[in-house]
């Protein structure tokens, strides 16, 4: 059985994944930006996570029953990793989702006056 951490991580990876190819659908995994994205947050995760979990004085600290164990780089537990993808993913999932609507929203908007100006032809 997978520690407690490392099975959570893995579910909601999971999760997100699936809810944005089946649900959502806003369309981010096909966008580079959202990879670009993803790196930039992955530069401030590894120093900031690296000072929080530090073996040598950790100032969070992590029940070793619960995850693997595996830590990389300075000391960051891999499932901290997994956590960051699927809580930064929904994040821009629904931000791109919500941006998705209105845009079409706005398209649906300015057809509906194109339609109500067009000349109305003579019967």
């Amino acid at each position: 059985m997978l520690p407690e951490y490392t099975l959570l991580t893995v579910i909601g990876i999971i999760v997100v994944v699936l809810v944005e190819l089946l649900v959502v659908r806003s369309g981010i995994f096909r966008r580079p930006a959202y990879w670009l994205a993803l790196l930039i947050c992955l530069g401030f995760q590894v120093p900031v996570d690296g000072w929080l979990t530090k073996l040598s004085n950790p100032i969070v600290l992590y029940h070793p029953d619960q995850m693997l164990g595996l830590r990389f780089p300075w000391d960051i537990p891999v499932e901290d990793f997994g956590f960051g993808f699927a809580m930064i993913t929904t994040t821009l999932m629904v931000w791109q989702a919500l941006k998705n609507r209105q845009t079409q929203m706005n398209q649906n908007k300015k057809q509906q006056t194109n339609e109500a100006e067009a000349p109305h032809e003579a019967q």
